[in-house]
């Protein structure tokens, strides 16, 4: 019994639109769940994968979390099979990602800028949302890169989320 989820992969930015894919099997009658959380509201779902006899196949699903009241920006795609003996969530695959409508409202999409020698994240948050104070989205929409806002730097790819 296996689950490989290959999208979203860990700390990407996500929009209200979510790709949840990979491949996954063995589970009983081939039936999969999912669950988008961040511990104060969630979205979930069922999917089937493999053929319920151990074989394993791809899946592939949009999920709208757009109604969704999520309150933090850092979000968990959770995928699972559940145990026709007791309930338990077998398997069970948590990949975090970073939700870009709690960062930029009306996220569509990001650019990468590639850090050059003096830069600051206040200038780099000047140059693309024309306020330097909006630094804090940077950093948010980074936690695998900026681990430390004050220090970043030359060659570091930074996404700067867009609305």
């Amino acid at each position: 019994m296996s689950i490989d989820v290959q999208q979203p992969r860990a700390n990407d930015l996500v929009s209200s639109d979510i790709l949840i894919a990979g491949v996954a099997g063995g589970a009983f009658e081939a039936a999969f769940n999912y669950r988008v959380t961040e511990g104060h509201d969630e979205v979930t779902g069922g999917f089937t994968a493999g053929d319920g006899a151990g074989g394993h196949g791809q899946f592939q699903l949009h999920v709208s979390v757009a109604g969704a009241s999520f309150q933090l920006n850092r979000i968990f795609v959770e995928v699972f099979w559940t145990s026709p003996k007791d309930g338990a969530e077998l398997d069970k695959v948590i990949v975090p990602v970073v939700y870009g409508p709690l960062i930029v409202p009306g996220y569509r999409n990001y650019l990468e800028h590639v850090v050059v020698a003096g830069e600051t994240l206040w200038g780099i948050a000047q140059k693309y949302y024309g306020n330097g104070n909006l630094y804090y989205r940077l950093v948010a929409a980074n936690p695998g890169t900026i681990t430390n806002p004050n220090l970043i730097t030359p060659g570091m790819v930074i996404r700067v989320p867009q609305a």
